[in-house]
């Protein structure tokens, strides 16, 4: 929608490039053709931070990134590099695909109106409705309260074609079920917490892929790579016991795993969300797709592939 049909209707010049990994050709188009916005994800923000100038983006004024969270710090770094600070919006396919996105606060001096807030994908876009649901009854939460994401709106999709029973499975009332989690601020900023298929029932209680991911990329050193750079990611396989079980996949550690248990034991979080020892596999690369975000299905199945002589 964005990088096609803005271009294509409101008539902004773009540069295109076939593959998003190749950094070096991309930088060098931005130098070229003086290019002043950018839409892309966190994780090619960081191949920018490594392998392009600050000559190559110094006509870049707006970065806008999607498909996966923004880590804080990771945007403070870009800011310091290149002068710009990225800021996130969310959406999906099914809902045309703009949801939310942050803005440049009001440039008026009779109001101080907030635009941006870090941490969070902004307001929802005009026409379009968000709440947040108990994931297990339905029933709507208020502001502050974390629960399913649902979004309202002409840009809801009219359904999967000829799959009535999926479409039925992900609009409720006209609301489009996200399968995302999501904390509504009372001033309507939309803060996403995690995915739905990114939580693990453990023993009855939801257990947050991405919060583990976070603290356990802040405890490891990753060696540099400039290919790669996710060091690890969590998943989950079933487990007999528990209902399911942690499973973390990662590349080369420079720290053993007792170490690395032992720190995340000490960041205040539930036993429950500790991995045990022997659910640490070491992998070549952590699989990503094409657009830049983490792929789940293939980094699940090779948790599978490797544990189920054990779960069978």
């Amino acid at each position: 929608m964005a990088t096609l049909w803005l271009v294509m209707t409101s008539g902004p010049q773009a540069v295109y490039h076939f593959n998003p990994v190749d950094v070096k050709m991309i930088g060098k188009l931005c130098e070229k053709y003086g290019v002043s916005v950018i839409i892309s994800t966190p994780t090619f923000l960081k191949r920018y931070l490594k392998r392009c100038t600050k000559e190559q983006f110094h006509r870049l004024d707006t970065v806008v990134v999607g498909a996966e969270k923004l880590p804080i710090e990771l945007a403070c770094e870009f800011y310091e590099k290149f002068g710009v600070m990225p800021t996130e919006g969310y959406g999906t396919t099914e809902l045309s695909p703009l949801v939310c996105c942050n803005v440049p606060d009001h440039r008026s001096k009779l109001t101080n109106e907030e635009g941006t807030r870090m941490g969070t994908v902004g307001r929802a876009a005009p026409n379009i409705s968000v709440k947040v649901v108990d994931p297990d009854t339905g029933d709507d939460l208020g502001a502050q309260q974390e629960g399913l994401l649902l979004v309202k709106g002409p840009n809801v999709m009219k359904g999967y074609l000829h799959q009535p029973e999926k479409t039925a499975e992900v609009i409720k009332k006209g609301w489009y079920v996200t399968g995302d989690f999501a904390r509504i601020h009372e001033d309507g900023f939309v803060e996403i917490t995690g995915r739905q298929s990114r939580f693990s029932k453990i023993a009855g209680e939801m257990v947050p892929h991405l919060k583990i991911e976070q603290l356990l990329t802040n405890i490891i050193e990753s060696p540099d790579d400039e290919e790669e750079e996710i060091a690890l990611a969590v998943t989950s396989i079933p487990d007999e016991n528990k209902g399911e079980r942690l499973i973390i996949v990662h590349k080369k550690l420079t720290r053993t795993v007792d170490e690395i248990l032992k720190a995340l034991g000490d960041c205040d979080i539930p036993n429950l969300w500790l991995p045990s020892r022997d659910s640490f596999l070491e992998v070549d690369a952590i699989p990503i797709l094409g657009t830049g975000k983490l792929d789940l299905r293939a980094l699940k199945q090779m948790a599978l592939d490797h544990f189920s002589p054990v779960t069978a």
